[in-house]
Parts: structure tokens; sequence; C-alpha cells
């Protein structure tokens, strides 16, 4: 790194940007000629004043107007482009809007003084310094209030294999390098992912070797343990520390050999199926989405029944930060990570430092003892494999996992037993989490009764003394739930978030070409409007009629069309679906990955083929459920199945889910050619 870092100081000089003179136009879209013409432009408006003549009013405004109507296309084109080039990143996008919607980006600020302690400080490397030792010994203070409980070593099923970590070749760095975003934010050395990918092919030998060794010695460098942290303010009184949230950047170098560790450690959790079919966070065909739906298919065959279901919604303080290191080492012996695996593993959490800097201003090292590393590549894999038998600290509760976030559920005919039976659960779930360290913050864990009629009867849920929070609406993976699960608070969520867009949309017209407005509605509106629609998507009519009507109006204005025009011709033209034809299009593809069985173990349960005698169409036919209710009606496992089986042989037939898609979008627009013919909008 030293090496390294002196080349590059050394044979990578920064340009100095020259000053700008005072008075001049310097708009980053304005060319040498641009700014000749302006000058040109205000001698012509001299001229006029001092003349006062009808011609030379005349010759002035021209050529006003005619620079007017180049510098506005300058300046779309160059917006053009930037959106363009960001179009991948919505981060970068949002910063190109802010441009031009002339917002500054937020830098971290020191506050004038934070009070501990009912003392206040205002020196800025005291504050420094606090922050730091706030952020390194969170974990450490919550975990040592957490009460001890003895762990059962029987929990977790011995894997009698071990795992191999292969040797490292330069075209999988190339790969893994080349995958990664393009940000500028700079690690302790000050380098990031940006310049590591322009010289990675010169340094891509000694770093090779320095991968290989790691592994065979199992030894993490210690260089790459030093974090560099940026506190970033969340909310309430700015001079207290809690209220911050710590933002990691780690070596980026250590970030391609987490990268490679993960590759093959993920390899070896597949192969042996190490995993619970419960957690859906960070593997492969598995999504929020895929958790939301199964949570819905449970409440929903509840109601279908008459029945109630309870879930708690746990939250964890800082699960990430309290991770034990001992009990971690310990499950992933079990789980077959021995060996020079372990050892490297064992390396790599042990003797962490990080500091905090705020601009220029930096504090010292500060020793991390427990938690895995904010911000870093292996530690959601690690947190997984930690809370992976959560699932044996009950018999009765279900539960559904998505990293550190948890729900634990159980459904019956009688909602006081149920509440019973929770409860009591519940107290064992506890002290699994006392077991693991793991810090449960019960006065944000709240419980739901979904049930089909409503239950206005007082019940109360009491764990360890203090009563649970009973509410009749929760955010769960970023989707708004009810106890009806009728989905009406989050749509309005969604439609508050799209006017908003469209707020946005209506101010950037003047700045960008349509092209470019199309593009921020498939970045801005798109995603919300497809975010696990396949869930929600198929709500009461009344409910997403007005959210139509949102998506109508945002295409007419990335289509510079009037008010009252009618869309469809704009949805032909722009090859974008509709709400509704939305709505199938994922329903659709998480059908064809059911046909493919492709989803979780849990959620490809759910559908079954239709036995056909004479292999008809049989095949590609699933078996619909019974249902009861318009509710159980609108869900995937009856909905989707029955779009699926009304759905072209050929289009199922498709060889990826790429082609599915492109043949099933063409066949909706399809759709509106015939509905324009009829003359229907």
């Amino acid at each position: 790194m030293e090496i390294l870092i002196n080349l590059y100081n050394k044979n990578c000089k920064i340009t100095k940007v020259a000053c700008v003179e005072k008075n001049t136009i310097n708009n980053p879209w304005m060319t040498s000629g641009l700014k000749n013409a302006c000058k040109k432009k205000n001698y012509l408006y001299r001229m006029f004043l001092k003349l006062r003549t009808k011609e030379a009013e005349v010759r002035y405004k021209k050529y006003k107007n005619k620079l007017i109507s180049i510098l506005r296309q300058q300046k779309k084109d160059y917006y053009t482009k930037l959106i363009e080039k960001s179009k991948n990143s919505t981060k970068n996008t949002w910063s190109v809007i802010n441009t031009v919607l002339h917002k500054g980006k937020v830098k971290p600020i020191i506050p004038n003084h934070i009070t501990k302690n009912k003392i206040d400080i205002f020196e800025k490397q005291d504050i420094v310094e606090e922050f730091n030792n706030y952020f390194v010994n969170i974990g450490k203070n919550l975990s040592q209030n957490i009460p001890d409980e003895n762990i059962n070593s029987g929990i977790i099923q011995n894997n009698e294999r071990s795992i191999f970590l292969e040797p490292v070749q330069a075209n999988e760095i190339f790969s893994i390098v080349r995958k990664f975003p393009n940000k500028n934010s700079n690690d302790y050395t000050d380098m990031n992912m940006s310049l590591i990918k322009q010289i990675i092919d010169v340094v891509i030998e000694p770093f090779k070797y320095i991968c290989n060794l790691s592994f065979t010695t199992g030894t993490f460098p210690e260089s790459m343990k030093i974090a560099k942290v940026i506190p970033l303010f969340k909310k309430g009184n700015k001079n207290d520390v809690s209220n911050y949230r710590p933002i990691s950047l780690l070596p980026q170098l250590s970030k391609i050999l987490e990268k490679l560790f993960v590759i093959r450690l993920n390899k070896f959790i597949v192969k042996h199926n190490i995993l619970s079919n419960n957690q859906y966070g960070f593997r492969t065909n598995h999504s929020t989405a895929t958790a939301i739906m199964e949570l819905a298919e449970e409440i929903t065959n509840a109601m279908d029944k008459k029945r109630f279901l309870v879930s708690v919604f746990v939250d964890l303080q800082k699960a990430f930060d309290t991770l034990d290191h001992d009990i971690l080492l310990y499950k992933l012996y079990k789980y077959g990570i021995r060996g020079v695996a372990h050892e490297w593993v064992k390396s790599y959490l042990k003797d962490r430092k990080q500091f905090v800097q705020i601009n220029d201003i930096k504090s010292k090292n500060g020793n991390v003892t427990c938690g895995v590393p904010q911000g870093s590549v292996l530690g959601p894999v690690l947190f997984l494999l930690y809370i992976n038998d959560i699932d044996t600290a009950s018999s009765l509760l279900k539960c559904i996992l998505f990293a550190d976030d948890t729900t634990l559920y159980y459904a019956g005919d009688n909602i006081n037993e149920v509440l019973e039976i929770v409860e009591k659960e519940f107290q064992n779930v506890i002290k699994w989490f006392n077991a693991n360290k793991l810090s449960l913050n019960i006065s944000k864990t709240k419980y739901m009764i979904f049930s089909y009629r409503r239950t206005d009867v007082d019940t109360t849920l009491t764990v360890e003394g203090i009563e649970i929070e009973r509410t009749n609406e929760i955010k769960f993976l970023g989707v708004l739930l009810d106890e009806q699960l009728t989905w009406k608070s989050h749509i309005e969520y969604v439609k508050t978030k799209i006017s908003q867009t469209i707020a946005v949309l209506y101010k950037l017209k003047e700045s960008l070409h349509n092209n470019s407005l199309f593009l921020l509605y498939n970045s801005l509106i798109i995603p919300y409007l497809t975010y696990c629609v396949e869930v929600w998507g198929n709500a009461c009519k009344t409910y997403i009629e007005p959210l139509f009507l949102l998506q109508k109006r945002a295409i007419r204005v990335v289509n510079g069309s009037g008010y009252r025009d009618h869309t469809n011709p704009i949805f032909i033209k722009l090859k974008s679906l509709k709400m509704k034809e939305l709505v199938e299009l994922n329903l659709l593809k998480t059908m064809y990955k059911a046909h493919r069985k492709k989803l979780p173990f849990n959620l490809q349960n759910r559908f079954a083929k239709r036995d056909s005698q004479y292999r008809l169409r049989g095949t590609e036919v699933f078996k619909r459920p019974e249902s009861r209710t318009k509710l159980k009606e609108r869900c995937i496992t009856t909905k989707g199945i029955n779009l699926w089986n009304k759905l072209d042989s050929e289009i199922k037939r498709s060889q990826s889910i790429h082609i599915f898609k492109k043949c099933l979008k063409a066949q909706l627009l399809g759709g509106y050619d015939s509905v324009l013919k009829n003359g229907q909008t």
C-alpha cells in the first residue's frame, strides 16, 4: 500500500481548478462560443440603450431570442447526457436532479457542541473523539446489559463436511472489480473504487498473490481492518451523538478480498443447504418480495379459514454491532467453516479499528471488540449464519427472517388461546436472543392481529412484565401492512411518493428532453409502482385506481402532453405498461419462476402442477387452490395461477426470464393497440 500510494501521488497529479473571475458565466454547459455570444448580446443591449432606435431594438431582441433558444437546447443536451450516464444509479440520478434544481449537496457538519453527562463539549477535536467512543462502544455496552443464558450446543446440527478455499485467479478479481459500483467515497488511504477500477490491471499480480497468501495462511491483512467512519445525522437533538448513524468506509481492496471469500462461502452454504428455509435475505432467488409474499400467504390462509393470526414484529437494537465473536466462531465451526477458513474469519474479526472523520478533523483509532463491520461485504452473510438457528427457539411459532428484520407468528381459532401461546413461546425466543447476545428493543417491538373480521376486543401481550404494543399498521421490509391486509395504507404511501416525484418532473421539464424525463420516470416512479406489486397490486380497484390516475399524469408530463390528452397512444409510443399490466407482468414473472422451480423452498411448495395423463397442457398448468374469500382470490397462489393457466404455451416455454418478460410485455402492449383501434382510451 505504501508503494502504491507513493507511486500514485508521484505520477497522478491532481489538476488544480483555475479561479473563475467574478461576473463570469460559468454554467457547465456553456461553451466558449456561447460565452462570446452572451457578450455580443450584452453589447447589442448597450447599443439599444444608447441609440434608442427601432432598428437597434429589433436587432437586440432577435439576437436575444435566438440565443435563449440555443442556451435552453444546450442545457437540455448537457443534462440529458448526465441523466443517461446515471440511469443505473438512483443516487447519481438524484445528484443530477439536485444540480438542475440548484439544491446543494449536504455535507457532514460538526455540531457546535455536544452534550455528555449534562456537560457541553465545544472543542472540535473532543467532539470527534466522543463520536468515535460512542460508535466503538455502543455494541459492547448493549451486549453487557443482556442477561446471560446457556447456549444449547445441540441446536445446530453438526456438518461433517468442511469448506475448502479455492485459489484466486486474476480473471475472478477482474470480474469482481468490474461489478462494483463506481463510488468516489475515499477510504482511510484516500482511495476510492473508481480509482481501483482504473489501476487494477497494473496491480493485479501482487494483489492476487496477497489474496492467495491470505487464504492459505488464514490471515486477514491488518491494514485492511481500519474503517473510516462519518457520522450522519438522523433526527432529534443535533447535540446528542446517539442521534447520528455511522457510515463506515472500509478499505477498497478489503472489499475485493471479502467478496472472494463470500463467493466461496456462499457456494459451500448452498451445496450443503445450511441456511434455514425461513431466511430470505442476501440469497439467490430470495428477496423482500418473496418474504412478504410468504407472510401474506400465511395471513390470507388463516383469514380464509376464519382463523386469527398474531404476528410479532421484532426490533433488535444494533443487531450487527452486538454480535458476539466467540458465539459466531462456534456456530461457523458447527456449520463446517473449519481449519484455515475458520482462522481467516477469526483474523478478520480480531483487532479491527475505526476512527471518525468529519471534514479534515480525525479522531484516534478505536478498537472494535464485537459486531461485524458495517458496510462490509462479508458482514451480512456472517449475520445470516449467526441468526440461522432462531427457528429452533420455538416449536410452535413460525418465523420469516430478512437479515435483522424478523417476524414471528402463530394462527388459531380462538384469539385468547393464540395470544397465550404467542406470549409463552416468545419467552423462549427472548432466551435465545439473550444467549446469542442480541438486544431486543421491547419498546419498538409490535404485534398485530390479522383477522377477516374486526377484533375490537381488548387484548394484551406481555413479555418479561412489559406489555408489547399492539398496532393496526406496520412497515415490514418497505411495505405497509394493515390488520385486514387491504393494502390501503401502503397504496396511500406510494401515492404520496409518486405525487412528490411528479412535482419534480414538472420543475425539470423545461431543462430536460422528453427522453431524459422518461428515464427519470423509469428511475423514480416505476420502482414505487413495482416494488412488491405482485403482493399488493391486486388490492381493491377503488384503492388502485388513484395510482393509475397519477401514473397517467406522470406519463403526460414526460411526453409533454396536455392535461386531458389520451394516454393510450403515449404508453404505446414509449412502450411502457399501465398499472394493471405492471401488476400482471410481475405476477406472471413470479409464476414463471414457480414453473422453473426458482422460488424459495417454502413458497415453491405452494405451487403444484396439474397432473395430465395425455401430456397436453398439464406440465404447464398449476392446480388452483380453493378459496372462500375475495382476499384469498387476490393472492398470487390464486390470481397468479389463474393468469398463468390462461397464458399462451409458447410464452410459458421461454428459455429464460428475460425472454419471458420480453414476450409477455410485447403481448400486453399489443392489447393497447387493439383498444386504440376500437376508439377507447
